[in-house]
Formats: C-alpha cells, structure tokens, sequence
C-alpha cells in the first residue's frame, strides 16, 4: 500500500485537496442523506449503487478517489473495495460529513 494514499485521509486534508488538486469526491451515502447535507463537489454514489457505477466510474481507476459517508464506515467499505478494483489512490475520509460539519463548515447540517 502507498504511503502516499493512506485508507483514510482527514477532512482538513480533504479541503486542502479541494482548493489545489483535481480529485474525484464520492458520497457513498443513500439519496435522503445526500438531501440533508453535503459537500459541494461531490458526486452520489450510493454505497448499495457502487458495484453498478464501475463502469461510469472506471475512467477514474488512475486518479485520486476520496469517498465519504455520514460517520466514515461505509466510506471504509468502499474506499477498500474500489482498491481491490484496481483503484490504488482510493481513500476513505476519516469521520464523515459528520466530521467535516463540525471541523470544517459547521453549515452543514448535521443529522
């Protein structure tokens, strides 16, 4: 595994990223919860969806993929099974939009 893409990537990592590199940001959360809160930028992928968006997704295979969720366990999920689909930059955002709504833009609703 690369030390430069650990599992998991903090949000204020991930806000950094936003402001200076090209990522892809996924949100592996179910559609109500995307309707609550969310991180401008990123793309619903539900979680239930992912095994059938790989082939939308595959175009993405060699770049930066961050996923998120509301806590950071189905991210975990995710993030994992996307490597072993050959997405060696995938990582997982440690604690969720939960996190993110109370680190970084407390905004966002929490839920």
């Amino acid at each position: 595994m690369s030390d430069e893409f650990p599992m998991e990537i903090d949000c204020r990592s991930v806000l950094e990223k936003l402001s200076t590199e090209t990522f892809l940001l996924i949100d592996c959360r179910e559609p109500d919860e995307y309707e609550i809160a969310r991180i401008e930028g990123a793309q619903l992928v539900p979680m239930s969806q992912i095994a059938g968006s790989l082939d939308r997704l595959a175009v993405h295979r060699e770049s930066h993929v961050v996923v998120h969720c509301h806590h950071g366990g189905r991210s975990l999920k995710v993030a994992t099974w996307l490597r072993e689909q050959g997405f060696a930059q995938a990582q997982s955002m440690a604690g969720g939009i939960d996190r993110w709504a109370s680190e970084i833009d407390a905004s966002v609703p929490r839920y």
